[in-house]
This record gives C-alpha cells, sequence and structure tokens, in this order.
C-alpha cells in the first residue's frame, strides 16, 4: 500500500531517482491557512547536505504545489504536491545492477514483483519520505489550531544517550546543533561519534524520542485502531527503523503494577491528570490528556562503504562494496520524518474522533 490514514490520507508516489517524488492529501479540511513556506520549512529539515554528519547529496527539495490550496488556505479537495529531484548520480548504483546488497530491499523486492529500480534503491528508498515531511507540514497546521505541538529530537547514537528525560530538556534547543539532540554536552558527544564512524566507512545507529504536548483527551479508536497502535504503525513504515514503544516500554517490565499505575487526581485548574504517565498518554488506545512520548530506533544504515559478502540475482556469491553518497547516520535527517508522522496520526484521529460524536 502506498496509502495512510484513514479520513486524513496520503498516498505517496516517486522514486528515488526518477524526475521527482510527490504526495497527494485527500480529507484535509477546507478553510486551513498555509503557505508553501510552511511546507518548504519542514522539508529544508530533511533535505540532504545540511552538514558533514550526513549524505553530501544536493537536493534543494523544492516543493510544488498543483492542487487544492489557493489564496493562502486550502479548499478541502486534494492537496497534490510535487518534489523533484535534481542530484541524481545513478551512475553510482550500476555495480549493484544483479547484486543483492545486504540488509536492503534488493532481494525482497525482486522475489517479489520479479523487477526493481537498482538506482538508489527506487521506491525503497528512503528519499520516498520527503512527500511524508511535506504532507506532515500540512497536518501540522490543523493540529496548531486545536493547540497540539509536536516535538522530535535524536535521543540516542549508538551507546552516547541523552542522560535525562524529555521532561527535563528544553525541546526549543532541537535544532540548535546538527545532530538534533537538544542536550548540548551530548549533542557533541553523539556528533563526534558519528564523524569517526563515518571516518571508518561505517554507519551507526540510535534512537528519536517523539513528545506530543496538547493532545485532548479522547483520541484513537477501540481495539485495533487504538493511538499507540497507530503511531506504531506510522513508526515502522518509515525506512531503517526497527522499534517501537511508548510511555515506560519495554523499561516497565522492572515495575510492579504498584508502582507502574498512573494515579488520578483534580489538579488546581479542576482538570483530570494523572500523577505518574508511564501511560505515555494513552490508556485504552485512547488519549489521557498527557504528554504522549514514544521511542523510535533506527538500525545503522545498510549501505557501507567496505567489502561484504552477499549473493547476486543468479544465486552467485560475490563480494560487495557500497558506493555512492549516504548518511553515516539517519538519526539527524530522521526527526522531520518522525514528526511528520505523528502529525499525520494525529491529524486523522482528530477528524476520526469528530466523527464519533452526534
Amino acid at each position: 500500500m502506498n496509502t495512510f490514514g484513514t479520513l486524513f490520507r496520503i498516498t505517496t508516489f516517486g522514486e528515488s531517482h526518477g524526475p521527482g517524488i510527490g504526495v497527494v492529501i485527500d480529507g484535509c479540511p477546507a478553510g486551513l491557512p498555509i503557505e508553501v513556506s510552511d511546507i518548504q520549512a519542514a522539508l529544508d529539515r530533511r533535505r540532504p547536505g545540511q552538514s558533514d554528519l550526513t549524505t553530501p547529496r544536493k537536493e534543494a527539495d523544492r516543493v510544488e504545489v498543483l492542487s487544492g490550496l489557493f489564496q493562502g488556505f486550502t479548499t478541502g479537495t486534494p492537496i497534490g504536491l510535487f518534489i523533484r529531484n535534481q542530484d541524481q548520480a545513478s551512475h553510482d548504483y550500476s555495480h549493484i545492477e544483479h547484486a543483492y546488497r545486504p540488509s536492503h530491499a534488493d532481494y525482497t523486492y525482486d522475489q517479489k514483483y520479479g523487477r526493481r529500480d537498482y538506482r538508489g534503491g527506487g521506491r525503497s528508498s528512503a528519499r520516498e519520505t520527503a512527500a511524508r515531511v511535506a504532507a506532515g507540514a500540512v497536518a501540522q497546521k490543523l493540529l496548531e489550531q486545536h493547540g497540539i505541538r509536536v516535538s522530535s529530537y535524536v535521543s540516542q547514537v549508538g551507546a552516547v544517550q541523552v542522560p535525562v528525560s524529555y521532561e527535563a530538556l528544553d525541546l526549543n534547543l532541537i535544532d540548535s546543533n546538527p545532530v538534533r539532540c537538544p542536550h548540548p554536552e551530548t549533542a557533541e558527544r553523539m556528533a563526534e561519534l558519528i564523524r569517526q564512524t563515518r571516518d571508518r566507512h561505517d554507519t551507526v545507529g540510535g534512537v528519536v524520542t517523539g513528545v506530543a504536548k496538547g493532545v485532548p483527551v479522547g483520541l484513537g479508536e477501540p481495539v485495533f485502531d487504538r493511538l499507540h497502535a497507530e503511531l506504531g504503525h506510522a513508526m515502522l513504515s518509515i525506512n531503517a527503523v526497527k522499534g517501537f514503544e511508548y510511555g515506560s516500554g519495554f523499561s516497565g517490565v522492572l515495575l510492579f503494577g504498584s508502582e507502574h499505575n498512573d494515579e488520578f487526581y483534580r489538579d488546581e485548574t479542576d482538570q483530570v491528570r494523572t500523577r505518574t504517565n508511564h501511560s505515555g498518554g494513552i490508556q485504552g488506545g485512547i488519549s489521557n490528556g498527557q504528554d504522549i512520548y514514544f521511542r523510535v530506533a533506527f538500525k545503522p544504515v545498510a549501505t557501507i562503504l567496505q567489502p561484504q559478502k552477499t549473493l547476486n540475482d543468479q544465486g552467485e556469491e560475490i563480494t560487495l562494496a557500497g558506493k555512492g553518497r549516504h548518511d553515516p547516520c539517519v538519526l539527524p535527517r530522521a526527526v522531520p520524518i518522525v514528526d511528520a508522522m505523528t502529525n499525520l496520526v494525529l491529524a486523522d484521529m482528530l477528524l476520526r474522533a469528530r466523527s464519533n460524536k452526534a
């Protein structure tokens, strides 16, 4: 499937080395104020070539609005957005026309479809996520009207971790450094690890933490479309993601029920709150008004500039080394992708919540 969402729905298209990539957004309400610059600002955070920590591929990622926006507002019709590819180096991939790169989608695409676009991975490339980021910027404008703010940041690179929880961080500092970590001292250590890894022609993974504040009570559907299930679906659809946890996650198994339960109380404004938030803002699959927080694990980028043993499409053993321009660590550019997918889930759930009431 190339479509995501129920009421606020997107369909992405395009390949890494084709003319471009794009997205059609359907179900966005009319009258939403949005400028092209709002979409471009999100794309600028994801584009390659931002610093020495990312791939040197140069893509301006200039968005073109094909439909759905007029005089600074959404019209209620499908929104078409297109981003042209400009700096492809398809010759860098000629050596893998018949080879299966370790931990890539080459083999599985070949077996599923009987053919594959080997130029940068084609549809399986992370280049596709630029279309999601563009759509996420539109969803963000809808969330802003309801006081919802989504922030994501790099909380771990390899073994280097931010030593405090998101509550103790100034999330306004996320973009203050190229790693996109709001803990300056840890960001410097992360950057150094990424540079050392790059110089060894290797790659490193890590964790992005996502936080959504101002989410009202009641978002999420019972049983199968629970809010955390939809967030997990969204995050696990991102290239290189290997794990998702929300709230206390796997560390919650270390607690007893008496320690883990979030007790309710009324605050000074007579609002129902919880004294702790091990639930991560979601109970019974429905938002409870507390901060929603989660962690997304990214594997090391699969393309490494080192020789590796593999097979070709004739089943012969070969030795293959990566070529071209690749990220030594995907984390810094993954932050706006996590933001976008969170925005899309919450926008969809917001519209679905409206339809649940008479």
